[in-house]
């Protein structure tokens, strides 16, 4: 999923759309060349996401989650049951909102959905982010090597 306030750029290409985030150096695959979810498939932190074109939206549908994170920085829970769609778009020239729509019964009572706006940023470049000095990763418990 995107998380406001840091960089992340999307390359297209026919087949499949990747999203590069700057932070922690993380990357989407979004396939796009009409394959289903597979039935056989490891749970991941990004869970595994296709997507396709409505008109001008683009609808990603993710499953597949590991349940071993947050939903956001506010520490809303996620499980390995959620399911996400997003709805990406433009608004115009330099914005783009992104529709999320959550859907976990485990940690929801119902799905529920939330707009999010983002300033797009061409021309503009993401740069490696790299933690040479972390001490703790090794002790806390859930995070990614």
């Amino acid at each position: 999923m995107l998380v406001p306030g840091y960089p992340w750029k999307i390359v297209q290409t026919p087949g499949l759309t990747i999203i590069l985030f700057e932070n922690f150096t993380d990357f989407r695959q979004i396939f796009t060349d009409g394959r289903d979810h597979p039935v056989e498939r490891g749970p991941t932190w990004f869970g595994y996401s296709i997507g396709k074109w409505d008109g001008d939206v683009f609808v990603v549908d993710t499953v597949g989650f590991n349940g071993k994170t947050w939903l956001d920085d506010g520490g809303h829970p996620v499980t390995e049951a959620m399911r996400v769609t997003e709805r990406f778009r433009r608004k115009d020239f330099g914005h783009l909102e992104v529709e999320f729509t959550i859907d976990d019964p485990k940690a929801y009572t119902k799905p529920w959905s939330v707009t999010v706006p983002f300033a797009l940023l061409p021309d503009t470049e993401i740069i490696e982010n790299i933690c040479e000095n972390e001490k703790d990763v090794e002790r806390i418990k859930g995070i990614r090597p």
